[in-house]
């Protein structure tokens, strides 16, 4: 988890996004995220991805993550995350726009379900 510098090793900012989105999915529609993928079918591939970082994760320190839908397109959602230190300053930040399709036919995308919309909507800002 952390390089030579004794720092968070970058590639894995994205992977420590990745666990907390997997998380948020209970707390903004009332389903686990594997459930989506395996019973409905649904999944959401990274179509695009702009990250910032602001100061060192260094071993040791607890990560707060801020997690926000700030649009959710016919097809597409836009998440923006907040890292935060115990200190609270601001660690990274990164903008990730995915794309629901179908997880038998991942190359066509498809509308994003109403009861999702809904959900989702949990975590856009006021």
């Amino acid at each position: 988890m952390v390089d030579m510098a004794k720092i968070v090793y970058y590639p894995r900012f994205w992977d420590l996004a990745h666990r907390f989105y997997e998380e948020s999915w209970e707390y903004s529609c009332g389903r686990h995220y594997n459930e989506i993928l395996t019973e409905d079918g649904i999944g959401f591939p990274l179509v695009h991805s702009e990250a910032q970082f602001h100061h060192p994760l260094s071993y040791g320190d607890t990560v707060k993550c801020k997690i926000s839908v700030t649009n959710i397109g016919s097809s597409s959602i836009t998440w923006e995350y907040e890292f935060r230190n115990q200190e609270d300053t601001v660690c990274w930040t990164s903008k990730q726009v995915t794309v629901c399709v179908r997880m038998k036919d991942i190359k066509s995308k498809i509308p994003v379900p109403e009861w999702m919309r809904e959900g989702l909507s949990k975590l856009m800002d006021e």
